[in-house]
């Protein structure tokens, strides 16, 4: 298999040199290889990433221009996306992914598969925007009224006399990692039954078969690439997405189908060679392109061209005002990481409101400033959410609820990103206790924790995958999808129209309350001696009166009283004995008369 460019690393190699090297390293591997040369390029989970930043993203003109490249060393390309493309960040959402579809129509796909996320938009609007996609969105296993495909399932393309089919599949978990009502009137067909039905249309009619599937490969799925790959035999190469994983060289399946994966938000591109003969693939193998590799690679002119248009076009957008705020809204950072705050209280608030959820609860870091009072606008959100977070749900039981608590609040009084603003929730924080045992008085919906209990809570995708240390949440599956925050606060300060939220005593500071000690057991009180009623008996001879007893090794003052028939209550206050359990040999016990 072909290596990442390890020479890359030199930070010495100019630009020429560099491109030279990539042209020699693929002539020097391809070298006495026989058939005809197909390159697939590939990318899934951009999530709108339009800019470039120093995060590792390339932005679309950087994508674009990699393309270029590879389509002038060889013209049998085609560029593939796997989905989750066009929702994001502002750059899309502010205009319901229309700047997405702009951008992808310049930058040279061929293809495209829906994933969850394109449904965010609702799926009329999804199918608006595949309308103005110069290339196709292909998805086999979505299907509407009457069991209909809302998409073309598959597409034969045909590059220097090579027939390639190419299929797509969606997750079936879009219908609970969207908002239900987005995909209303929708069902996601099994993934390895549609495959399986497409296959088989398609080995008669081609020599390349690829798969596009917004699948993943998370543990916790079931709906898989892997799966799909295990069960259906006869895909040559399948594209993946939705768990944003890195697959620098592929993985081989045991039916021989080489799984591609090319990580998150444009940070890399994947290279697929293949090699056909005699209408059959006789060789395959990936690779995967990052920011580094490409630095001297330059960005397509008019992909850049679109991104900074629709980029100034948005300035007016952010303007926008969306609701009013009676109040400055604190966000912070000292007091979003280290106390209840009104906003963190508003935006918590906005989670329950979209996802109706028992509990919220979101982190301090995520929030980065505030808003003054009056006006709001979309700008100023944005500013306060800028990481394009979605919004989840998690059943979760009380126990780790009260474990992730106590996680956000293990550096209180000191600030920390993980400081938990909530909603539905309120508790108290113990200062002076030891980490993990700082939180008590934890009610919900105004009851105590239940730790059996299971509540539905309702967080970021960041802090459901075990971020900021939340790793209590990560062996959750997620039980729904709510789009992002910063949509989810516009929306609720609209629902308002004017905002006034308050610091409501959410999160307080108080010492932990003392165990309450023991009650004593309460000792049996003397049951009143029963006389049964005297009946008339014949005088029995006197035998000599017992008058004291001398105790013996074992004795009890319970079978003491038994064999002389009283209590060992009367023999106890007989006795004047102040501990009835302890008597002892050779105590000598005055019985009654």
């Amino acid at each position: 298999m072909r290596k990442r460019f390890k020479w890359m690393t030199s930070a010495l190699l100019s630009g020429a040199l560099l491109l030279g090297l990539i042209s020699s390293a693929a002539a020097e591997e391809t070298a006495g290889q026989t058939g005809k040369h197909i390159t697939l390029l590939h990318t899934n989970d951009m999530h709108a990433r339009a800019v470039e930043a120093t995060s590792g993203e390339m932005g679309f003109a950087k994508v674009a221009g990699i393309f270029d490249y590879y389509k002038s060393k060889n013209p049998n390309t085609l560029a593939i996306d796997a989905g989750d493309a066009i929702h994001g960040t502002t750059f899309a959402t502010l205009v319901n992914g229309e700047s997405v579809v702009a951008a992808m129509n310049k930058m040279g796909y061929d293809l495209m598969v829906p994933g969850n996320h394109e449904f965010n938009y609702g799926s009329a609007r999804l199918i608006e925007l595949a309308g103005k996609l110069s290339f196709p969105m292909l998805s086999a296993n979505i299907k509407g009224l009457g069991a209909k495909r809302i998409f073309e399932p598959y597409i034969i393309k045909e590059i220097d006399g090579v027939k390639i089919g190419i299929f797509g599949l969606t997750t079936s978990e879009t219908v609970y990692k969207t908002h239900p009502k987005n995909v209303a009137g929708l069902y996601f067909a099994d993934s390895s039954s549609e495959a399986q039905t497409i296959v088989d249309e398609l080995k008669d009619k081609t020599d390349v078969i690829i798969a596009v599937g917004h699948l993943g490969q998370d543990e916790s799925s079931f709906d898989t690439s892997s799966r799909v790959v295990k069960e259906v035999a006869g895909i040559d190469i399948f594209v993946d997405g939705h768990s944003h994983t890195v697959l620098e060289d592929g993985l081989v399946s045991d039916n021989g189908t080489l799984i591609v994966s090319a990580g998150e938000y444009t940070k890399y591109v994947g290279v697929v060679d293949i090699w056909v003969e005699n209408g059959a693939v006789v060789k395959k193998q990936a690779t995967l392109i990052n920011q580094a590799e490409a630095a001297d690679i330059a960005p397509n002119a008019a992909v850049a061209e679109i991104v900074a248009a629709t980029l100034k076009s948005q300035e007016t957008i952010l303007a926008e005002q969306v609701g009013e705020s009676a109040a400055l809204l604190e966000g912070t950072r000292e007091k979003v990481r280290a106390s209840e705050t009104n906003l963190g209280n508003l935006l918590a608030d906005a989670l329950i409101d979209i996802s109706g959820a028992d509990v919220a609860l979101t982190n301090g870091g995520g929030i980065r400033a505030s808003i003054d009072a009056g006006p709001i606008t979309k700008g100023e959100v944005i500013t306060v959410l800028p990481f394009g977070n979605q919004i989840v749900t998690l059943d979760v039981t009380g126990a780790d609820i009260k474990a992730a608590l106590e996680n956000g609040v293990s550096d209180y009084p000191n600030a920390k990103g993980a400081f938990p603003q909530v909603s539905g929730i309120a508790f108290k924080i113990d200062k002076d206790a030891v980490k993990g045992e700082r939180v008590h008085s934890v009610t919900i919906g105004g009851k105590p924790l239940d730790d059996a209990a299971v509540y539905t809570l309702a967080t970021n995708d960041f802090l459901a995958a075990g971020g900021d240390e939340y790793t209590m949440f990560g062996k959750y599956p997620q039980a729904g999808m709510y789009g992002a925050l910063d949509e989810a606060l516009i929306a609720y300060i609209q629902k308002l129209g004017k905002a006034n939220p308050t610091i409501e005593g959410r999160i307080t500071e108080g010492a932990k309350p003392a165990a309450p000690s023991p009650e004593p057991e309460p000792k049996p009180e003397p049951k009143p001696e029963q006389k049964p009623e005297p009946e008339p008996k014949p005088e029995p001879k006197p035998e000599p009166a017992v008058k004291a007893y001398t105790v013996k090794t074992g004795d009890t003052l319970w079978a003491i009283a038994k064999k002389y028939g009283t209590t060992w209550q009367v023999l106890r206050d007989l006795n004047k004995l102040v501990n009835a359990d302890l008597i002892f040999p050779g105590q000598i016990i005055i019985l009654p008369s």
